[in-house]
Formats: structure tokens, sequence, C-alpha cells
């Protein structure tokens, strides 16, 4: 069987669920009879040992090495993102990352981070409806999307605010594997799956409100 090499990148501030959100359906990934590949999930950051997210969420991460070539790159949003952007040692580290991994899949204002790269210029990407504007400042060069749940492009796989990455990941996993395979997940671990990518009701609401 197939193995799928998983690297959750991790830092300072970032958002929980949207780190373990996409996990738990990747990981399920491995894991649900039938599967056609067995999952590998790891947590990463740019120094190794402790990254406290958001509510002081502590995870123990590998340092990311310059050999690192995973299958899929999972980046979070959440606060600590905003620093991040200006960061250009982080930046450049990402970019050798996500460069050297065949699929990137960001949740929240973890597009920001890899659009600071430079790699989602032209590419048609989402983010945080509530950070967009801020988001679109880091990158403008990027084809920000005011209204979709997830948005692939190319091996880039981007979505909207915390929940999303776990339409996302899913919509990532019909796309690789099958949606039989993606709602078996779903059905297992009793998840609404919002299959339509455009379906954004979200944006509608944060638009409103502004």
């Amino acid at each position: 069987m197939a193995s799928l090499d998983i690297a959750v990148l991790l830092f300072e501030g970032f958002e929980p669920l949207d780190a373990f959100g996409p996990v738990e359906m990747l990981g399920y990934l491995g894991k649900i009879d039938g599967s056609p590949v067995e999952t590998r999930l790891r947590f990463v950051s740019q120094q190794g040992g402790l990254a406290r997210g958001s509510y002081g969420v502590p995870v123990q991460t590998m340092p990311v090495s310059s050999d690192d070539k995973p299958d899929v790159l999972l980046i979070p949003g959440g606060g600590g993102t905003r620093p991040l952007s200006k960061d250009a040692s982080f930046i450049a580290m990402l970019d050798s990352l996500a460069s050297r991994s065949t699929h990137c899949l960001t949740v929240c204002t973890g597009s920001a981070l890899l659009a600071a790269t430079g790699q989602l210029d032209g590419r048609r990407t989402t983010s945080n409806k509530r950070a967009l504007n801020w988001v679109k400042s880091v990158r403008p060069q990027v084809n920000w999307q005011d209204q979709a749940r997830w948005e692939s492009d190319g091996k880039y796989v981007t979505s909207s605010g915390v929940s999303a990455g776990i339409d996302m990941a899913l919509g990532w996993i019909a796309g690789q594997y099958g949606i039989e395979l993606a709602r078996r997940i779903a059905e297992h671990t009793e998840y609404r799956w919002a299959e339509d990518s455009h379906d954004d009701p979200f944006a509608v609401d944060s638009q409103q409100r502004q």
C-alpha cells in the first residue's frame, strides 16, 4: 500500500482547528477500510520544539530540514500569521518547503503566508473572509477570491476560515481518491461535509457586517 507523508507546519499563534480539523480527515484517510494509502502525519516548525497555538495549545514539533519533501504540506492560519508574513527567514523557509512539497493546503490566513512566497501569484486563492482585506494586502498579485469555501489551483488548495479547512481536506481527498471515499470519511466522523467548494455563506454574512 502506498504511503502518504503529511507535514503540518506549526508556529506560535496557530489556530488549533485550522490544523486539527484537516488532520482528523487526513488521518482518517489512512485508517478507513478500503483506503488506497496509509498516512504518516507529523508536526514540524521552523526551529522545532513546542509550538503554542491559540488558547495555549502546545504541540511538540520537529524542525524543518532542507531535504524535507512531504507529499502534503498543511499550513494553518491564526493570529501568528501576521508577524510571520513579514519574517523574511520564515518566508524563505516556507518557500523552499512548499516548492519541495507535492501538494500544498492552507487554512484561513495560512494562505497569506504561502502567498508571501510568491508561489500563489496569479492563482485562484481564498482565505478567511473576515481577514481578506489584510490577506490581499500581503500579496495583491494573487487572484484572491471573495467567495469560496475552498479553491484548487494546481498543487495548491486554499480554504476560508477555521472550520472550512475540514471541508477543504475532504475536497482534496475527493479529488485524489474519489468522492465516495471522502463521503465515507465524513460519515464515519459524523461530519456534514459542504461538498460545494463555492457555497460560502459566511462570505456574504461578512460583507453584510462590514
